[in-house]
């Protein structure tokens, strides 16, 4: 909704500039013999937009380093997060090795039938 509020105003100057401008303008291109007759509106639209165009696209080249790095870290990150689980369940097996071993020597010599309960 917000954004609408901003761009209506900008689309209505849009219009009101290009019906206001309709008079036909030369265009030519200075290193070649090229001219050709549009209106004043498209002509400048035409060169806005290309130039708006240019414009994002060095702002995106500009961004590449920055992408590339974010992407190296987010690799790291789950390199990291796949290590981190690793040793988890290795140590969780661990302790499980431990707390089965404490518990057989616990009641090897007392002739109980205790069972632990894994859960």
């Amino acid at each position: 909704m917000w954004r609408w509020l901003l761009i209506a105003p900008l689309l209505i100057l849009l219009v009101l500039f290009a019906v206001s401008n309709m008079q036909p303008v030369a265009v030519g291109l200075w290193p070649f013999d090229l001219t050709w007759q549009t209106p004043l509106a498209l002509a400048v639209l035409l060169i806005a937009a290309l130039a708006f165009l240019l414009g994002a696209f060095i702002a995106w080249a500009a961004g590449g380093p920055s992408r590339r790095r974010a992407r190296a870290r987010i690799r790291a990150g789950e390199a990291a997060q796949a290590e981190l689980s690793e040793l988890r369940a290795r140590e969780a097996k661990r302790v499980e090795a431990e707390t089965l071993a404490r518990d057989q020597a616990m009641y090897a010599g007392t002739g109980s039938r205790a069972v632990r309960v894994v859960g």
